[in-house]
């Protein structure tokens, strides 16, 4: 068997791993500043809002800026910054702005990509430690739990956890040395290049995948892997006790 091109495989979590997808009734009677319904393109240009992961969504003043750029730093500032979002993408109601982004806090709220599962499962059970990475100001460690998959994740890298940010290098070094791996024998896989590939400024290797509806994207996780060399024996198949 050839020797393994990575020790290590390094996750980001939205739009990689999980996607925050609404259901009907998340929007169900929401109204703008003129009483007017939300439509279907202005609810799908709310949650690109709400999901992209660089870059900033709206007019914001000095302080709210602040709040914007270091929302995944601290919870307080996350909050703050997503309401102010809310409020100027015409979600101007205090108390449907308070529900929405509840749900975007809420691990269970999140839709998992089909192919998460296996090919965390698949990593594990090949021996190859698996880590996520997150930009994020709350605990996405439920939604893995819930799956079953928390005990395959070796290190939780969360930005609010460690005060630092993609694409600062700290929280690249941070999940390796938690690992216990070299950055050269550590691979990324993310949704942003500018992010998730800032993890080749120390050394890793990095793959991108497409933030698409987790319906459009079934084995973008595979390929991303595939493309960078690793093969595994057991696809699917979880590491038995």
């Amino acid at each position: 068997m050839s020797a393994r091109p990575f020790d290590a495989v390094l996750f980001d979590f939205s739009g990689t791993l999980f996607r925050l997808e609404e259901d009907e009734s998340w929007m169900a009677g929401f109204t703008d500043a003129r009483g007017e319904a939300l439509d279907v393109s202005r609810q799908a240009e709310l949650m690109r809002r709400l999901t992209a992961p660089t870059g900033q969504p709206v007019e914001m003043d000095a302080e709210e800026h602040h709040a914007w750029i270091n929302r995944d730093r601290d919870p307080r500032w996350h909050r703050e910054a997503y309401l102010t979002v809310l409020c100027r993408s015409g979600v101007e109601d205090p108390q449907q702005a308070q529900q929405l982004y509840g749900k975007v806090v809420d691990p269970a709220s999140w839709t998992v990509y089909p192919d998460t599962v296996p090919v965390i499962e698949a990593l594990a059970g090949d021996g190859i430690a698996v880590g996520v990475l997150s930009n994020i100001a709350f605990d996405i460690r439920p939604a893995f739990a819930a799956l079953g998959i928390d005990d395959l994740v070796s290190v939780f890298a969360l930005s609010f956890e460690i005060g630092a940010v993609k694409p600062e290098p700290e929280i690249f070094r941070y999940a390796v040395d938690a690992l216990g791996v070299e950055p050269e024998r550590t691979l990324m896989i993310g949704d942003s290049a500018v992010a998730d590939g800032a993890a080749r400024e120390i050394g890793c290797a990095f793959r991108l995948v497409e933030p698409l509806p987790t319906t459009e994207r079934p084995d973008g996780l595979w390929r991303a892997l595939t493309d960078a060399g690793v093969t595994l024996s057991e696809p699917g198949a979880r590491k038995s006790n």
